[in-house]
């Protein structure tokens, strides 16, 4: 039986690098898979991109864009043993059972990886409902300055001061976003008062 997954985290968890781990163990074993990412997010020369270096080439997805159809397309044309989204937070409500949708009538695991949580501590809508209706949750750890694990996205200008106020989604990187332990983001957005 084929499965949803969500793997989320924070920033720097390895969740791009994961992602392409488990496509490349597919592909060692000569198994077609379909990568997927957000089309908002374009920094990479290859859609798929980790910090250490990997990327992959991916299809991207926008707000319209019906995954359950276009997967079954390709799965028509080159039998897929695995669907693997990067970027899951900006998935739609929709998407997201559209992704269940193939792992329960399609009979395809579809692994999605993604952030969790927005700079303010607010769930992605996408995250959300993978959240809730993810047949497995897994965490990965990133880890704060202080050693403990990573769990919030601190949002920081250019001077590197906390931002708490502006749009949920702003593409960026190590120069804008800060992986911290709870305790650590609570204090920085001044939220232990």
């Amino acid at each position: 039986m084929a499965k949803l997954y969500f793997y989320y985290a924070s920033m720097n968890a390895g969740k791009s690098t994961n992602l392409l781990q488990a496509n490349f163990n597919y592909g060692e074993r000569g198994m077609a898979t379909m990568l997927w990412t957000a089309a908002l997010d374009n920094r990479s020369d290859k859609p798929i991109a980790s910090r250490i270096g990997l990327g992959a080439e991916a299809s991207r997805f926008g707000p319209g864009t019906n995954l359950w159809e276009a997967v079954m397309v390709e799965h028509r044309e080159t039998p897929l043993a695995c669907v693997l989204i990067d970027e899951a937070q900006f998935l739609t409500a929709t998407q997201v059972w559209q992704c269940a949708r193939v792992a329960d009538e399609g009979g395809i695991p579809v692994l999605c990886y993604g952030l969790r949580t927005d700079f303010r501590g607010d769930l992605f809508p996408g995250s959300a409902v993978l959240l809730g209706i993810a047949d497995t949750l897994v965490e990965l750890k990133a880890v704060c300055h202080c050693g403990r694990k990573a769990t919030m996205n601190l949002r920081t200008d250019a001077h590197g001061e906390p931002i708490v106020h502006g749009a949920q989604t702003q593409i960026g990187g190590n120069e804008q976003y800060v992986a911290l332990c709870r305790r650590h983001f609570g204090e920085a957005l001044r939220l232990y008062r």
